[in-house]
């Protein structure tokens, strides 16, 4: 059994000091590749360094909602000369916050749509933070034509899920689908190959472990409760979740082959 945690911020300084245990950690849980996510240009390079020091782990380059307003004029630039790592698989994170409004609205969204396009132009898949902004996050979608990407950390209803998956883009689960009952229908009916699973380390622990700095190993908790939910052995889960991610996350793809 394999597993991909498609999102996670391991570069924090809270890892720094037992990363190696960290990563030590996944691989015996069966955790075979982990996506580190940028959120800005200074912790998407740290998301390339590390993955340039680990085997397993990837990276992906963007600039997240709460940051939008810090963003360089010449950020996409920037973006664009780290998309060109061969360990970059993914442009983001990227998207819409309303919930916090770090940033003003309007220039979330005038940085988030650049992304989206810049994505699109680029033929990598777009990784898109979505908060109280539903309606927003799905405009972007649509306007820019882009296909390819995953919202994730799902945390809508079923409607919005569906009208995501309608754009060709995914929907990624967090540990909030083992303590948010809200959520479980939403495993329950999107299709199993438009799902994916994620840490989103360090938040977010699943049970048996909430309240806890997160990490990747505790990704299995997410495919197990999705097994538990779909009526599925945990095994089945973590197939196709993979083959999503892989195929979704090519450059991924191309990395392992080659490895």
């Amino acid at each position: 059994m394999t597993l991909i945690d498609t999102h996670a911020h391991i570069y924090y300084e809270d890892y720094a000091e037992n990363i190696d245990d960290i990563i030590q950690r996944a691989e015996d849980q069966g955790v075979e590749k982990i996506i580190t996510v940028g959120v800005d240009l200074k912790s998407s390079e740290e998301c390339i360094q590390l993955a340039e020091r680990f085997n397993m782990v990837y990276a992906t380059c963007g600039v997240h909602p709460h940051e939008a307003d810090k963003a360089p004029k010449g950020f996409l630039y920037e973006l664009e000369d780290l998309s060109a790592h061969p360990k970059l698989v993914a442009i983001g994170e990227m998207g819409l916050d309303y919930h916090y409004n770090f940033s003003e609205p309007k220039v979330q969204n005038r940085v988030y749509l650049e992304q989206l396009e810049m994505a699109k132009a680029l033929a990598l898949p777009a990784v898109v933070h979505c908060r109280e902004s539903d309606k927003d996050v799905l405009k972007g979608i649509q306007e820019s034509g882009n296909d390819s990407g995953v919202v994730h950390c799902f945390a809508s209803d079923l409607e919005f899920a569906q009208s995501i998956i309608e754009t060709g883009f995914h929907i990624s689960f967090t540990g909030l689908i083992t303590f948010v009952k809200e959520l479980e229908e939403v495993v329950q009916e999107i299709p199993l190959e438009k799902m994916m699973v994620e840490t989103d380390s360090p938040y977010l622990s699943p049970k048996p472990h909430r309240g806890k700095q997160n990490e990747p190993s505790r990704v299995i908790h997410v495919a197990d409760k999705i097994a538990e939910l779909r009526g599925l052995e945990r095994e089945e889960v973590a197939q196709i979740t993979t083959e999503t991610a892989l195929d979704l996350f090519s450059k991924l793809g191309d990395c392992i082959q080659s490895s």
